[in-house]
């Protein structure tokens, strides 16, 4: 007989706390710190993918001071596992880890992904897109891309004996990181111990590193010196989204800058710098122009390029010289808007250097599938110049896709330049910490991503000089998993339609262990 004593039932309740101050302010987070119930949008996409949209400026509707939701059954959630929960107002992201409950935000800040789709590993959840690290306990982001970290909820349980019957109810509060970003302080005060830090380009690198600077409390003059018109955006966007507007895509605010005392001075380059006595000569990019431009061939380094290239191309012939990530992502991209596309490669089969002969010639299927014409094995050797234009009697626009700068990563005791996006943003908070004596190592596994006709295939590690490719799923199907090994090791994986197999690995390769070929095989 059980009367009164029932067994103890567990229900999970949520309880999001909104304080006063979070509601009557929507300040943006800096990077590296717990943001507010806001998501920062990394701009506008218009191309094929998902993961390209923006996730929306506020996923939390309808906030009033506390709301509280029964989620699920303690028992439901194992060690280990993430589960997406209602709060009625928005979603958010319930973790369970060595017996310890905690919540997070569902989406990944930079792209929108969803987080319970992704790697969650020794204290922090791996996005299963463009692997972003974040501490599940902070919220704060530890590997790149992006720059938001993640809305974090405080979590406390309270035992309520109701009706006989235990409840648990978890109540999360959304929390702000004690560490806030330094100002400058006043030119007034100034003298000659003042540190300048003059930062050479506005992209994610440099961005990075005027953040981390202010969030580890540098007071002192940050200046960053662009060649490009417009305040740091999202490069990767120039070949995959080629129609996005610079606003669309702007990584911060204007207001931002002024906020934290960020100097832009763009259009300007950075002509020489004397180490000795600390002067730089800076230059009117305008000034630097040299040669005659022809009409109808171009460089895609900023916005404006892409934006003309596009509007341009459409119903004409387009060459693009290099089958690389870029020229390959360019060519996707104007396929359905040209009469024609065609690509000119010196190597016989596309990243057969970086993804393999058979992925590459997979790759090179897709492409011809979809109209795009390729000239293996050929190099342009000259662009003959006829009243303003390329002679070739079609008046062909030439897209040539931007140059990169290098990013260097110690691997296997070796320097190896790794220019991915990713790379890019962790190189900036590295010079940051080392530039205040912090003495800082950089480790991470690199990652990237390239996206083609409604299709993404992600990267992780370095492959370079891989001797086998062990790959599983099925080619034909683009849905498939390469495993790139050196001698008996696995030093780096690609997939398409296999996520999150990546993360998984990269997650592994971050930990410092070894998978070997006979795992994969």
């Amino acid at each position: 007989m059980r009367g009164c004593f029932a067994p103890m039932t567990h229900v999970l309740k949520i309880e999001v706390v909104i304080p006063e101050k979070e509601r009557s302010k929507e300040e943006m987070s800096p990077n590296g710190k717990a943001s507010p119930l806001i998501y920062k949008v990394n701009g506008t996409a218009r191309h094929y993918h998902l993961e390209d949209h923006p996730i929306a400026s506020n996923p939390y509707h309808n906030l009033k001071d506390v709301v509280e939701a029964s989620v699920c059954h303690v028992k439901d959630l194992e060690n280990g596992q993430m589960r997406e929960v209602d709060l009625g107002c928005g979603k958010a992201l319930l973790i369970k880890e060595s017996g310890e409950f905690h919540a997070v935000g569902h989406k990944c800040p930079h792209y929108g992904a969803p987080l319970v789709k992704g790697v969650l590993s020794k204290g922090r959840v791996r996005c299963p897109w463009h692997g972003a690290c974040f501490n599940i306990g902070t919220g704060d982001i530890e590997d790149f891309p992006g720059l938001d970290s993640l809305p974090r909820f405080q979590v406390r349980f309270l035992y309520l004996l109701y009706f006989f019957f235990f409840v648990v109810t978890q109540a999360l509060q959304t929390q702000r990181r004690t560490k806030v970003m330094a100002k400058c302080i006043s030119l007034s005060n100034y003298n000659l111990s003042s540190t300048n830090v003059l930062i050479i380009g506005a992209g994610a690198a440099g961005l990075v590193c005027a953040e981390t600077l202010r969030q580890e409390g540098f007071s002192d003059r940050i200046v960053m010196c662009t060649m490009d018109r417009h305040l740091p955006y999202d490069r990767p966007k120039l070949s995959k989204s080629m129609d996005s507007h610079p606003e669309q895509i702007t990584l911060r605010p204007k207001d931002f800058f002024c906020t934290y005392d960020i100097e832009v001075l763009t259009e300007m380059q950075v002509a020489a710098v004397d180490v000795k006595t600390s002067d730089k000569h800076l230059k009117d990019q305008e000034k630097l122009c040299k040669g005659k431009e022809m009409e109808n061939v171009f460089n895609i380094r900023t916005p404006e390029d892409a934006n003309r290239v596009v509007k341009l191309a459409t119903s004409k012939n387009v060459v693009i010289v290099g089958a690389s990530f870029l020229g390959m992502e360019v060519a996707a991209y104007l396929a359905e808007r040209a009469h024609s596309v065609s690509l000119v490669e010196l190597e016989h089969v596309p990243f057969k250097k970086f993804f393999g002969e058979r992925v590459g010639r997979a790759v090179m299927k897709m492409f011809e599938n979809n109209r795009v014409k390729f000239y293996m094995q050929t190099e342009v050797s000259e662009l003959r110049e006829q009243e303003g234009k390329v002679s070739d009697g079609l008046g062909l626009p030439v897209a040539s896709p931007r140059a990169t700068i290098p990013f260097f990563l110690l691997m296997n005791n070796k320097k190896v330049n790794v220019p991915h996006w990713q790379m890019a943003h962790m190189h900036g908070r590295i010079a940051a910490l080392n530039m205040l004596a912090h003495g800082t190592e950089i480790s991470t596994v690199p990652y990237l991503w390239t996206a083609m006709f409604g299709k993404s295939i992600r990267y992780a590690g370095h492959g370079e000089g891989f001797d086998d490719v062990v790959i599983q799923g099925d080619l034909d199907e683009l849905k498939f998993v390469a495993f790139y090994t050196k001698s008996d090791e696995v030093v780096a994986v690609a997939s398409m339609n296999y996520d999150p197999i990546v993360s998984k690995v990269a997650e592994v390769l971050a930990a410092g262990r070894t998978i070997r070929k006979r795992d994969v095989e």
